[in-house]
């Protein structure tokens, strides 16, 4: 059964992660892009800090659901360049 736009009931919310990844979903469901682009930053440091130091470069691949909600950014982001 595919999910409704904005529907969100069946989320699992444990770490800091989730709920920018939760609140990033919304901001695209809304086509917020100005927000989105602001979680997504958040997002990137609730999943890497305390690793590794300064240097650090982050070499796993992001879990699915966040590469679509990066390409879910990128379309609305394209869109209104038209």
């Amino acid at each position: 059964m595919e999910q409704a736009p904005g529907d969100f009931s069946d989320k699992v919310i444990y770490r800091l992660s989730d709920r920018i990844l939760f609140a990033l979903e919304l901001a695209l469901t809304q086509e917020d892009d100005a927000i989105s682009e602001i979680l997504v930053k958040a997002l990137e440091m609730a999943m890497t800090r305390n690793t590794g130091g300064g240097e650090f470069i982050e070499r796993r691949d992001y879990p699915p659901e966040i590469e679509n909600a990066l390409n879910q950014l990128d379309a609305i982001k394209a869109k209104k360049e038209l």
